[in-house]
């Protein structure tokens, strides 16, 4: 309860049916899962009242206004007259959108939509708000309004953030990180836990020949280097005092020499790979996209 969790993945790792789980949109085909304590399969009803969701897709009507797009998604929940005006009233303001609620979505910028997004999220009082990509698109300044947004849901609100992001300094914002790949969790932990589970820093030295300086510092100093277009990466336990030793290992010349503490991006392209995945489209899953933009 309280927490922000982030969910990570290389496309086609398993995020997106992950959450379609959870969030009942998709029947698992074995296994269960729980959210609030209900189970997602045989009471769909009450996991459905404990979520928002803010889809990755924008799904706003631009043709209402934004306390129209409110005041329709909490009808739907049932909520009274008196109780949608009351909190219709509060989201819009804490999204700061309350001087516009009554100009059509359409005339809306980005961040503007997405802070709508999170507000009829919020309607209900969801247990858990689950953010698929909730800044993907949005310019840098506007991200950051955003994530005020959310560290402010936080603490007003005390609701379980469930997050994906492509952002790894997003993910810096969670308390604990699962990452996914090929439908298994390979990783977990606090961003700190992580970092450190990366063993040392980060050394990416380029020379005039990346291949020979590689097989020297494998054979010298006894190191298993990667290989890439941008030159060798090491880890080593201390990277400013290994540079000059590596510098005079090598019988190469050295171009440029890079030294870094671990980052989550570090941590997440050293447990799935380097590689760009391609991501298959199931059908099924492009007509709900479809239908959800319309």
């Amino acid at each position: 309860e309280g927490v922000m969790f982030g969910f990570l993945g290389p496309n086609g790792a398993g995020k997106t049916t992950t959450i379609n789980m959870l969030c009942t949109l998709l029947e698992p085909t074995e296994g269960w899962a729980r959210l609030n304590g209900h189970n997602v399969s045989r009471e769909s009803h009450l996991v459905r009242q404990s979520i928002g969701l803010v889809f990755q897709d924008p799904s706003l009507d631009d043709r209402l206004t934004g306390y129209e797009n409110l005041d329709f998604h909490a009808m739907i929940y049932g909520l009274s007259r008196s109780v949608r005006e009351e909190r219709i009233e509060s989201v819009l303001k804490m999204v700061e959108l309350y001087d516009r609620r009554d100009d059509e979505v359409r005339t809306y910028s980005g961040g503007m939509k997405r802070r709508l997004e999170i507000a009829r999220g919020l309607l209900h009082y969801p247990k858990v708000l689950f953010l698929d990509e909730p800044t993907l698109g949005l310019d840098p300044q506007t991200r950051l309004h955003i994530w005020d947004y959310i560290n402010l849901l936080r603490e007003r609100e005390n609701i379980t953030i469930f997050l994906t992001t492509h952002y790894m300094v997003e993910a810096e914002n969670c308390d604990y990180i699962a990452i996914i790949d090929y439908g298994r969790i390979i990783a977990e932990g606090s961003p700190r836990d992580l970092k450190q589970g990366m063993g040392g820093d980060l050394v990416t030295v380029k020379t005039e020949d990346d291949e020979k300086a590689a097989e020297e510092i494998r054979e010298k100093l006894e190191i298993e280097p990667e290989l890439d277009r941008e030159g060798i990466r090491l880890k080593v336990k201390d990277g400013p005092r290994f540079v000059p030793r590596l510098v005079t290992t090598l019988s190469v010349p050295v171009h440029s020499v890079e030294t870094h503490e671990p980052t989550l991006e570090d941590v997440f392209l050293s447990m799935t790979g380097r590689q760009i995945r391609e991501e298959a489209v199931d059908p099924n899953d492009a007509f709900r996209a479809f239908m959800r933009r319309h």
